[in-house]
């Protein structure tokens, strides 16, 4: 067994075909091991240069609508106290989230790390505007 730090995606790609390799052989502690050792180097290398971006705030919340089967905006209105109207205007990019739209968000299960992140919103004609409202 001999792990070496990946500085490369050729070496990057041989690391993943022999962890596909121990995870279908998987037998000894041997084995094992090393699986551990390879997942900790990729993963390090994943971090360094293939990051995941932070997810759009909107689409978190249409994922967890998807999720839970919620179809309208009346339901997830209902589900975080909001007015539909209020819920229209997020949904629809027309106000951004606020410190309170975020808390009540995270109350019902999506994950904070989601919602923080900047979004443009939408303006009439089609423009976007990254600027956060006051």
């Amino acid at each position: 067994m001999t792990i070496k730090i990946i500085r490369n995606e050729e070496a990057y790609d041989a690391a993943l075909a022999r962890a596909a390799k121990l995870i279908d052989e998987l037998g000894g502690d041997e084995q094992s091991d090393e699986l551990e050792l390879l997942a900790l180097v990729i993963e390090k290398y994943e971090v360094e240069h293939h990051p995941i971006e932070a997810p759009d705030p909107i689409e978190a919340i249409r994922h967890y609508m998807d999720r839970r089967g919620i179809k309208n905006d009346g339901a997830l209105a209902e589900a975080v106290q909001l007015t539909s109207g209020r819920i229209s205007e997020l949904l629809n990019r027309r106000r951004h989230l606020t410190l309170d739209h975020i808390r009540r968000f995270q109350k019902i299960g999506v994950p904070v790390e989601a919602l923080v992140a900047e979004y443009e919103l939408d303006r009439p004609g089609g423009l976007r505007d990254s600027k956060l409202e006051e």
